[in-house]
């Protein structure tokens, strides 16, 4: 929300309060009060009728200090919160004259106490970013709404990125942009994922720690600053220092979650009936004969909204006019060695069984009257399940737990953005803070119930909506995009914003939602959705089965799934760095290469874990420009070596993706092609890419059962071509570190 008018005033109606002097400084075990009132005071009368803000410094982990600006504090606390890690690490206060230092890690606050506002937030004795005089202000508009604001600098060089799953320019440096959940699509400044944090590359991120709407001027209200506000009379955010991007993330997980470990088998081939499609269980299985005759592999079969009955949605029954059987037809999809996901969301029909049984229980959302919220968009009287009683957590569990009795394995978690403010909640939750963080509510509820379940490591889901904390709740994917490549284009920036927000799984649509691809779309999609974390064939009014795109589609569709199969073991020792470190699998290059300036804008390309650097194909020519950091990059397929720093030009054909390996990388190649789950640390050759004679590399890859088999590879004889297989020696005798 912008407040100002030109450099030097408000708005009209807008009034504005900032710090304007230090009166008091307060230390209280871990916690720094510091009290700034809004003139100077040079008498004992300039305290009368005089605002003051208290700015309160504080630490829940090393390298992270939290600002709390309040004006009013008797405001009441409604929820609900966002989840943050506490350790209480020791911290140094440090009270002078002029000015006091709060230190938490290698991160510092130093906040004048004499003189014109200021704070210094600084590492390495180096300012990374400061809040300035008119930073900090309580807004009052003629409407008699109250915001607080926050204007941090922006040093030269500075790149904003992040601010959740966005389909817009990937740095966000003069953009303004509203944490709102929407469902929008792919082609708008809506967003389905909002997250309330911004990385940049210059040591710090920050998390504005509020789960209702915040405003971001990214360099668009004062250039050289980044706003955000909240309405109100308290705004809290968190200063993240990181050396790196990668370290910087590193923090904001350990601060809001890692995201939860996932099946094996998720990684393989997700094939769905699209969504308004006819379709019943001939046609599903006549789909999954079709794969198998042409020697696709496949992992899951998804079911999409028409497993339930047109005006029933969500009651959780199969319909009984396409699916007679569903226990016999999911125990057959079983053993054809398959997994199965089906579409649900929260929201409960009026036609639904469980939309009388929830109104009388009371688990539906009420408005204030104490009726039922309700509308006809989506579904006909539609309301939605209040996740804020436990009561209704547990019935709605229940009618899911039926469906795992039944033989389904995971549950696609659409929507959950279009959530009402004209309501209450169970709990009394605030409304407005209820918006955005019903999605983390919705996911969580059922992504416990895959654990309790299936166990540990088992549960997965296929989630459109997050929030702040929706990393821990695996896998997201980017909503309903058009079958375009420019469609392509806004899906991946999307999910490199995401990755920039904590987020370490995200997929697609393999050839757009809205529409049905032409042959050319379709087959670069392919490449591109297989070269991604996870991997799902689905559309809208058009199956995406490859044989009725084109002939060519099938052999496409079985060279990259099982490329992908391939390289499962390095995939998953990828993955292993998001459950540990928060590092995504798929990586925006600035993240991987923070020192090359050459990538700090790049969105048309990625690392698919920290050595395979993929850039899709977005035109029918099947030529793409790429960009290579410094070293002799080497194709994964052809062995063909070009070098970096620089730009290339090429043409692929379409069994061919713009896939290089950074120099002196070993990638660990299983031998099974055909599924995602096999023994990857015993079916696996290593190939060296550009070594040197006598290069020396440890590799883990992870076991089904937990740990990591650890490989000492050597490379020797050295070939021409530059990519090798490399000996391997066994570092451990047990197999197992």
């Amino acid at each position: 929300m912008k407040f100002t008018d030109g450099y030097w005033m408000h708005r009209p109606g807008i009034t504005a309060l900032n710090p304007q002097d230090v009166s008091d400084v307060v230390a209280e075990g871990s916690k720094l009060s510091v009290y700034a009132p809004t003139q100077p005071i040079n008498a004992r009368g300039d305290a009368l009728n005089c605002p003051q803000l208290t700015i309160t410094f504080d630490s829940p982990l090393p390298d992270v200090i939290s600002v709390t600006i309040e004006h009013f504090q008797g405001a009441l606390d409604l929820g609900p919160h966002f989840e943050v890690a506490e350790t209480n690490p020791e911290v140094n206060i440090a009270i002078g004259e002029t000015e006091t230092v709060y230190t938490s890690g290698a991160l510092s606050a130093r906040i004048k106490t004499d003189g014109a506002w200021g704070v210094d937030f600084m590492a390495g004795g180096h300012v990374l970013t400061s809040s300035v005089p008119r930073s900090i202000g309580l807004i009052s508009d003629a409407a008699g709404k109250n915001f607080v604001h926050e204007q941090l600098t922006l040093g030269v060089g500075t790149n904003v990125y992040g601010l959740g799953e966005r389909f817009g320019a990937f740095v966000k440096n003069g953009q303004s942009v509203d944490i709102w959940n929407e469902d929008g699509g792919t082609s708008s400044d809506l967003a389905y994922k909002n997250v309330p944090f911004y990385l940049t590359n210059s040591g710090y991120g920050i998390f504005v720690n509020h789960p209702e709407q915040v405003s971001f001027e990214v360099g668009s209200e004062v250039v050289s600053r980044t706003q955000f506000s909240v309405e109100g009379q308290k705004l809290q955010y968190f200063v993240i220092h990181g050396d790196t991007p990668k370290d910087i993330l590193a923090r904001y997980t350990e601060l809001t979650g890692r995201p939860s470990r996932i099946p094996a088998w998720s990684y393989g081939l997700w094939l769905s009936t699209s969504f308004t499609t006819n379709y019943n269980e001939e046609t599903v299985m006549g789909f999954i004969d079709g794969m198998e005759q042409r020697g696709l592999p496949l992992s899951v079969f998804h079911f999409d909204c028409h497993w339930m009955r047109a005006f029933h949605w969500s009651d959780f029954i199969w319909d009984p006019a396409t699916f007679p059987d569903p226990e016999g037809m999911l125990a057959r999809l079983h053993d054809r060695g398959l997994k199965v996901c089906v579409w649900i969301n929260p929201y409960i029909a009026q036609r639904s069984y469980l939309f009388k049984e929830g109104m009388e229980l009371g688990y539906l959302v009420k408005k204030e009257d104490g009726s039922l919220w309700q509308w006809d968009m989506w579904q006909a009287g539609m309301t939605l399940v209040d996740f804020t009683n436990p009561e209704a957590t547990r019935w709605y569990q229940d009618k899911l737990r039926t469906l795992l009795g039944q033989g389904v394995d995971s549950f696609k978690t659409d929507f959950g953005e279009r959530i009402p403010t004209n309501v209450r909640w169970h709990d009394g939750s605030s409304p407005e803070r209820m918006h955005n963080y019903y999605a983390q509510l919705y996911n969580q509820v059922v992504f416990d119930l895959l654990t309790k379940e299936l166990g540990a490591g088992e549960a997965v889901l296929f989630a459109r909506s997050a929030t702040a904390g929706g990393q821990k709740l695996p896998v997201h994917w980017g909503g309903d995009c058009e079958s375009t490549f420019a469609a392509m284009s806004e899906s991946l920036r999307g999910g490199l914003s995401l990755a920039s927000s904590g987020f370490g799984f995200w997929s697609h649509d393999i050839g757009g939602f809205e529409g049905t691809p032409d042959p050319d779309i379709f087959k670069r999609w392919i490449a591109f959705g297989l070269l991604s974390s996870h991997s799902r064939l689905h559309g809208s009014n058009s199956y995406r089965v490859p044989w009725l795109v084109d002939d060519e589609s099938s052999e496409v569709l079985k060279h990259f799934t099982e490329l992908k199969m391939r390289l499962m073991p390095y995939l998953l020792a990828s993955a292993e760095e998001a459950y540990a470190s928060g590092t995504p699998m798929m990586r925006p290059m600035f993240l991987e290469f923070p020192q090359d300036p050459g990538c700090a804008g790049l969105d048309r390309q990625y690392m698919l874990g920290p050595d395979l650097l993929v850039a899709p194909v977005m035109d029918a020519s099947g030529t793409v420009q790429f960009y290579l950091p410094e070293g002799t990059w080497t194709h994964l397929e052809t062995g063909e070596q070009i070098s970096g720093p620089g730009w290339h030009t090429k043409t692929f054909s379409v069994f061919q993706a713009a896939t290089y390996v950074r120099q002196g990388a070993v990638i660990p190649l299983g031998t099974v092609c055909d599924r995602p789950e096999y023994d990857w640390s015993r079916e696996v050759e290593f190939v060296a890419f550009a070594p040197t004679e006598g290069q020396q590399s440890i590799v883990r890859i992870p076991q089904q059962g937990g740990g990591s088999a650890v490989f000492d590879v050597t490379v020797t004889n050295l070939s021409s071509s530059g990519s090798h297989v490399a000996t391997v020696e066994r570092v451990d005798n047990a197999g197992i570190k």
